[in-house]
């Protein structure tokens, strides 16, 4: 018996009694789902099912069994049947819940379920009251084969719910009185006193971006790249030419601009089979195909599954927030430009760069252009402040040009799949907007955001760390001539700066600090421009350390299973001491400091030892739900579910654990905790899962969203990330194998 058995997948018959037999020795049995539901309740009337075996064994109603409440109106039993009972034959009753009133037994013949085929007409479960009312139940019947190795890990996952969790006392947000010391010396979970002593080499692909001046992490010029120019040899006028839009020629951009419907293609838009609007449904399936001349939608199973389009690399609302903005919004605004204007040393660079690590891990292709590194490899570094005078014809039409290579390089870019370029410089007249304007006319949407700083004492920090790590000083010995010369700059700015007040802009008037400011913004719409808002108003420099890890291993790590709510393992809970000890080292003269964890017990366990520190539960820093899979290890998966297993070994971003979540999921649910960790001013340990802290790490790392699936996250392993003005660096610390 069982629909599972008996139907294949278009509805027909397998046939033959050789399948039947085979089903029968490969072990599997029969799952049935025995449902009714009623709308007016009926006083303390439960429920029951009895009838002969394999149900029960008797009619006796004494020894029916009681329906489980799904819902307000709906009840449910649920059992499993041996292969060798095929037919069931039972009736349905209700039973009070309190007394030993007389049972009621549903109105009419037997129910006879054989062969996964109610036998009869399918009726409602009727039954007479003492009153003479007539009670009515819709009644569902559903049959299906199983394996065993199903029944099994079903088993497990009941199991597991039905144990009762360790942690169901602790509030979601709680604190603990700071541990004696002294008491571990000599144990297993001590620690040595110095904790360098566990600091171990982070990969080669490590969030050590600190390190190195931020312009030089931007886009490398392709337009000088193409021309032969190198770094090392600045290139004459005639190894490129380049036309500069003249700035006197350019319409006026005073007061507000409405931008012009002029649409571009990507090159698969020029097509006329393929053009219209493509959305990737995920591993093995078509992709949508929205024709620009029909009104419906239809698949096109011919299309490359590589080939670029405008769509974020996302599920979600940015995925839905993406196709709307496409199927309603001009064409121009399928690709933004955030336009840099402010003058130097006002973190413009710094907040490009954040910006461009942000939305590239919400999956919106994204490039940082620095005009000053274009402006470097076109002519040298060794430029003095009269480079930057606004009353050098010369050097006026040098920086115009290096700044429309940029802008040219920008847009060719976009037209080849592109979707947000952060174009960063100074920007700073109005003159210099309009060249911009007028060359992206019809091919992008510009935002201007203007960073302004009053703060003299950020201004002098950023001053000096721009002589310090700026290549435009590298070959200056003497730091007070680089201070000097820079303050030139910095004077010839100033005379000619005009500050935004046309177009589309966001204004950030001393925000940097973290400690309150404003941000203006003006004709901002869009879910995209939206998003790019709520994260500048919660960007700040403010240092401080953000520590990761998982949580201390658990039972289910040792027997190699995936997902579940298991408890520590010995070896886990020895972890979880050490880490406290660790914690309260490494950051005991920060007082307002945090510790975040995941709703699942075994990063509560985890964190449970460390003491003084406020302690937070989020629901977002759960596991990537494993749906069906949940409890299995994945030898049983490529063994009973090869489909799946191959699946998710092809695109392990993408792949959807059925009725459970892709780590592009994951990255949609995590980020209100990116977006509160950027607004943290105290640092924060997040203790979490493997699948959670490998999409939270590719955001400080900057590293592909192809690559969150492989990060290697090793348990019983700190990383430190240090976030401040200087970019992000990170260490590591192995406290146990």
């Amino acid at each position: 018996m069982g629909t599972g058995a008996s139907r294949n997948a278009e509805g027909g018959s397998h046939g033959g009694g050789e399948r039947e037999e085979s089903l029968d020795q490969d072990g599997s049995q029969f799952y049935v789902s025995l449902k009714m539901e009623n709308y007016k309740k009926k006083g303390d009337l439960i429920p029951h099912v009895y009838g002969s075996v394999p149900l029960v064994g008797s009619w006796d109603s004494s020894k029916a069994l009681s329906m489980e409440r799904e819902s307000a109106s709906m009840w449910e039993l649920s059992f499993v049947v041996p292969p060798n009972h095929e037919t069931l034959d039972f009736k349905f009753l209700l039973k009070p819940k309190h007394g030993y009133a007389p049972c009621i037994v549903e109105e009419g013949p037997n129910r006879l379920l054989t062969g996964g085929t109610l036998l009869g007409d399918a009726r409602l479960a009727l039954f007479k009251l003492e009153t003479e009312e007539v009670l009515e139940y819709r009644v569902f019947i559903k049959a299906d084969r199983v394996s065993p190795f199903d029944l099994a890990a079903s088993w497990r996952a009941y199991q597991d719910n039905l144990r009762p969790s360790t942690v169901r006392g602790i509030p979601d947000v709680s604190i603990d009185a700071v541990p004696e010391t002294g008491h571990e010396n000599g144990s297993s979970a001590s620690l040595e006193l110095d904790l360098e002593h566990y600091v171990v080499p982070a990969p080669s692909t490590s969030a050590n971006s600190g390190l190195v001046y931020a312009a030089n992490l931007a886009e490398t010029p392709r337009s000088l790249s193409h021309a032969g120019v190198s770094v090392d040899r600045p290139p004459t006028i005639k190894e490129m030419e380049v036309v500069i839009p003249d700035p006197s020629k350019v319409y006026s951009v005073s007061g507000m601009v409405e931008s012009k419907s002029v649409g571009t293609f990507s090159p698969f838009q020029k097509q006329d089979s393929h053009r219209g609007l493509f959305v990737d449904r995920g591993v093995g399936s078509p992709r949508l195909v929205k024709s620009a001349s029909a009104s419906t939608f239809s698949f096109d199973l011919k299309l490359d599954s590589e080939t670029k389009n405008s769509m974020p690399a996302a599920a979600g609302a940015v995925a839905a927030a993406a196709i709307a903005d496409q199927m309603l919004g001009p064409k121009e605004d399928r690709h933004l430009a955030i336009v840099l204007v402010g003058l130097p040393a006002r973190g413009k660079t710094f907040t490009a760069a954040k910006l461009t690590r942000y939305l590239r891990w919400l999956g919106h292709d994204t490039k940082h252009f620095n005009v000053g590194k274009y402006r470097r490899l076109k002519h040298g570094i060794n430029q003095t402040a009269d480079f930057f005078r606004a009353d050098n014809p010369e050097g006026v039409e040098a920086r115009n040009e290096v700044a429309a290579l940029a802008m040219d390089d920008m847009i060719a870019w976009m037209q080849e799949g592109g979707q947000v370029g952060i174009f960063d410089a100074t920007n700073s007249s109005r003159s210099r907007r309009s060249m911009l304007m007028k060359m992206a006319e019809g091919k992008c949407k510009i935002i201007f955001l203007e960073t302004i700083c009053n703060d003299e004492r950020i201004i002098e920090r950023n001053i000096r760390a721009k002589i310090q790590q700026s290549p435009d000083y590298a070959e200056e010995p003497d730091f007070e001539a680089g201070l000097r010369d820079f303050r030139n700059r910095l004077a010839n700015y100033g005379k000619v700066y005009e500050p935004v007040e046309e177009g589309s802009y966001i204004k950030m008037i001393d925000m940097v600090s973290g400690h309150g400011g404003q941000i203006q913004v003006n004709n901002i719409s869009g879910y995209l421009p939206g998003r790019i808002v709520f994260f500048l108003v919660n960007m700040h420099l403010t240092p401080r350390p953000i520590l990761l890890t998982r949580h201390g291993e658990s039972r289910h790590n040792v027997r190699g299973r995936i997902g579940g709510d298991s408890v520590l393992s010995d070896t886990g809970e020895i972890y979880a001491k050490k880490l406290a000890t660790f914690v309260e080292k490494r950051l005991k003269s920060e007082r307002a400091a945090s510790i975040w964890t995941s709703t699942l017990q075994r990063t509560i366990l985890t964190a449970s030892p460390i003491g003084g520190f406020p302690k937070i539960q989020w629901r977002a820093l759960d596991e990537i739900n494993a749906g069906v899979c949940d409890g299995m290890t994945y030898e049983e998966i490529k063994k009973n579910m090869p489909e799946e297993y191959e699946s998710r070994n092809k695109d392990k971003l993408r792949y959807r654990y059925p009725r459970g979540e892709s780590y592009l999921d994951v990255i949609q649910r995590l980020e209100p905790v990116i977006i509160e960790l950027e607004r943290q001013r105290a640092p924060v340990v997040v203790i979490s899962h493997q699948a959670v802290l490998r999409a939270l790490y590719a955001y400080f790392a900057d590293r592909p969203l192809k690559e969150i699936p492989h990060i290697e996250v090793p348990l019983h392993t700190i990383i430190e990330i240090q976030m401040g003005v200087t970019g992000v660096q990170e260490k590591r610390y192995k406290l146990m194998d």
